[in-house]
Order: structure tokens, then sequence, then C-alpha cells
């Protein structure tokens, strides 16, 4: 199952390759697709709370779900 979460900051591709590198570092089975123009992170196989450390230790803002 699939969970959207907002990303506060998230601006550019480097942004969203640091995230990205972070959550496959905790699961590479991970699935992970980015939007950038929303601003928004959508991920199967990592919860919420790990999410918001992820997002949090890569110095960007967790929103909560999209």
């Amino acid at each position: 199952m699939s969970d959207t979460y907002s990303v506060l900051g998230m601006s550019c591709e480097g942004c969203a390759k640091s995230i990205t590198k972070a959550i496959l570092e905790i699961s590479t089975e991970a699935k992970v697709k980015v939007d950038l123009d929303a601003k928004t992170i959508t991920v199967d196989g990592i919860d919420a709370k790990t999410m918001a450390q992820v997002v949090e230790d890569s110095g960007f803002e967790f929103g909560g779900p999209a």
C-alpha cells in the first residue's frame, strides 16, 4: 500500500534524489515516487513515523499526509 506525504522545502531534483536515497538506505524494497510540483513523495513500504524521520534527517520539513 502506498502513502503520499508532503515535504516542505523540496524544490529541485537534487532534493528529491537526497530524500529518495535516504529512503532506499532504510528499505531497498521501498517504491518511491517524487512529485516536485506538488512537493510530495509517494512511498510503499515505509510507515509515516519512519518517513517523518527520514525527511527531517535529510534537512526538510515533514508536512504529513498529503
